[in-house]
């Protein structure tokens, strides 16, 4: 249901509130909005809320018939050609691949499906079950073809997960429909994992956002204002099980086959919802010395290490 209240500007005029959610992609996506016209807003709403359906047809792993399964199903025998928005995301993801030193890896499917993460239980694989994943892994088996707009894999078996990046592209895609509605207030967030805050609402310093304690959700590490960027948060909270003793998180290194060690959460801050959700992987993955030797322009990083001596922090 859509909810509309009235709330007023620090210009005197009165503005409404939207809010509404769609599910999508295994999460929930929140819109709010403030506007003068509810028609015009609500027509906003609508149409952010069903490209989020829309891309979800579009990257679902789960959807015999979406665009990345057929590429997954075919690409391991043929070059399968795709559509252009599913080349470029392609060709982003592969860059964010070479950027992170193969941290950033869309080509885990076969690691999270042996480490039981598809099923979203989790179970220990054996060694032997780890090492004929990984023999399918890696973002040099995946060859674009920009000429001929074609994906194609160096063996059967490569596997394409969008998990780590499709709620942030998603994101990206409902804040530009709502710019070209005339929206120019709103927060948009995917599982509350993947935020964008367009504009500020009601002429405020941003949209408040709380990053939370890792450890304790019910406090509050750091209160930020979003104007015009993006926060991803990815944590080890998110997803695990426990095996002997030892927690095991479905953010997964792509080097090794095993879920990444040492880090509870990372939060960055960036321009894209695309950027922040992929950047969270490698810096949650790598930790603070990569991220010390990896300055990128206009993004922030949020650590909370898993160590006691060792508190969350912005990196400098």
């Amino acid at each position: 249901m859509l909810a509309a209240a009235p709330a007023f500007s620090q210009s005197g005029g009165a503005s409404l509130r939207l809010e509404d959610s769609v599910d999508a992609m295994g999460s929930t996506f929140q819109v709010a909005l403030y506007g003068e016209d509810r028609d015009q807003m609500a027509a906003a709403m609508a149409a952010a809320l069903d490209e989020a359906r829309r891309v979800d047809e579009l990257l679902s792993n789960y959807k015999l018939d979406s665009d990345l399964s057929q590429v997954n199903q075919y690409a391991g025998e043929r070059p399968v050609k795709v559509t252009p928005e599913m080349f470029e995301l392609l060709s982003e993801c592969l860059q964010y691949s070479r950027l992170s030193e193969g941290a950033f890896d869309i080509s885990v499917g076969p690691l999270m499906r042996v480490w039981g993460f598809y099923k979203g239980t989790g179970h220990l694989p054996r060694p032997a079950e780890v090492a004929r994943a990984l023999e399918k892994t890696g973002y040099r088996k995946v060859t674009l073809d920009p000429e001929r707009r074609t994906v194609r894999f160096a063996q059967p078996g490569v596997d394409l997960d969008l998990g780590g990046i499709g709620k942030g592209y998603a994101v990206d895609r409902m804040v530009e429909i709502l710019k070209e509605n005339g929206v120019k207030s709103a927060l948009v967030s995917a599982g509350a994992s993947s935020i964008y805050a367009l504009g500020t609402p009601n002429n405020s310093q941003g949209w408040e956002i709380k990053i939370r304690d890792p450890k304790k959700p019910s406090r509050t590490l750091e209160d930020i204002y979003l104007k015009d960027q993006s926060l991803s948060t990815s944590g080890s909270y998110e997803k695990f099980f426990k095996a002997d003793g030892k927690v095991y998180s479905h953010i997964m290194d792509p080097r090794t086959g095993y879920p990444a060690q040492g880090m509870l959460a990372v939060s960055v801050i960036a321009p894209r919802t695309l950027d922040s959700e992929a950047w969270a992987k490698p810096f949650f993955i790598l930790g603070r010395q990569w991220a010390a030797r990896h300055k990128l322009n206009a993004v922030r990083v949020f650590l909370c290490e898993d160590k006691a001596e060792q508190p969350c922090a912005w990196l400098q």
